[in-house]
């Protein structure tokens, strides 16, 4: 619905859902001006194929143990990609690129200069920590995630110069206790694989982590509040629901899991690439 209303096909109003003017034209048989046969061309492509089996199941990815298209997700049960060193190293390498870019554009926008240790949690490569080591240099950081992912990070912090100051702790963020004594936890690109239940349970867990004055950063992919677009977050939710077992969240719904969670939510700051973050503090 999210990306459909994005994409200007579909209209809400007064909780009504209607075709938009668009759709009306170029999509409905017999109007002057329809597409329909043309866009039907690629109804059977996978990609196609595997969103409608998925919203005809409504179930999410990596629910099954044969579940294959649960590629980035670590759940005990689930023989995960993640788990296996050739295949994380793989996964975990293919986010380097993006992450080097937008890494060092969030460090601007939060100020850690007053805080002494980052954990980064489901911290993959280590690039966003690495990012704020830089900036720091007082700063220590901790990135928490699946052992295979870790000699990844570690490789990186050896080749940006800050393995001194980055430490890799093996863990698994929905059952293991957080690394303690931070007074920062970064959740980036995190959320947004996994769904409500699980979001809400884990910004739960950071806030339980955190000190006093401690903050929770939450970086990702941002919708509008009323899930109509922005257009690319909307049309990468879509392939999450695909590729993961959650989509992009709105700066509402966040904002009800912090609250919820006992921290206190600021504004939304954009980064780069679509991506915004978000930082909660606790009281």
């Amino acid at each position: 619905m999210t990306g459909l209303k994005a994409l200007d096909l579909l209209q809400e109003s007064g909780g009504l859902v209607s075709t938009a003017p668009l759709a009306r034209e170029h999509l409905a048989p017999g109007q002057p001006l329809d597409v329909s046969d043309y866009v039907r061309m690629a109804a059977q492509s996978p990609g196609v194929l595997a969103l409608v089996e998925r919203m005809r199941m409504n179930r999410p990815a990596g629910v099954a143990k044969d579940d294959q298209r649960a590629a980035f997700i670590f759940k005990p049960g689930l023989e995960s990609a993640m788990e296996e060193e050739a295949s994380a190293r793989y996964f975990t390498l293919m986010l380097a690129g993006r992450a080097k870019n937008i890494a060092p554009v969030l460090a601007e926008r939060v100020d850690l200069s007053e805080a002494t240790c980052l954990v980064d949690v489901g911290g993959g490569t280590g690039l966003y920590s690495i990012a704020f080591l830089q900036r720091y240099s007082k700063l220590r950081a901790i990135v928490f995630d699946r052992p295979a992912v870790l000699k990844v990070a570690a490789e990186f912090a050896r080749q940006y110069g800050v393995a001194d100051r980055l430490e890799c702790v093996p863990g698994d963020m929905f059952a293991d206790a957080l690394p303690a004594g931070c007074d920062a936890i970064l959740l980036s690109n995190v959320l947004h694989d996994w769904d409500v239940a699980e979001c809400a349970g884990l910004v739960a867990r950071c806030a339980k982590a955190l000190p006093r004055r401690g903050r929770l950063l939450i970086h990702d992919v941002f919708l509008n509040d009323e899930h109509s677009g922005p257009l690319y977050p909307a049309l990468f939710s879509v392939a999450l629901m695909v590729m993961t077992e959650g989509r992009n969240y709105s700066g509402a719904e966040y904002n009800a899991w912090l609250t919820a969670a006992g921290l206190t939510p600021g504004e939304v700051q954009r980064t780069l690439v679509h991506s915004s973050v978000l930082v909660a503090t606790k009281p």
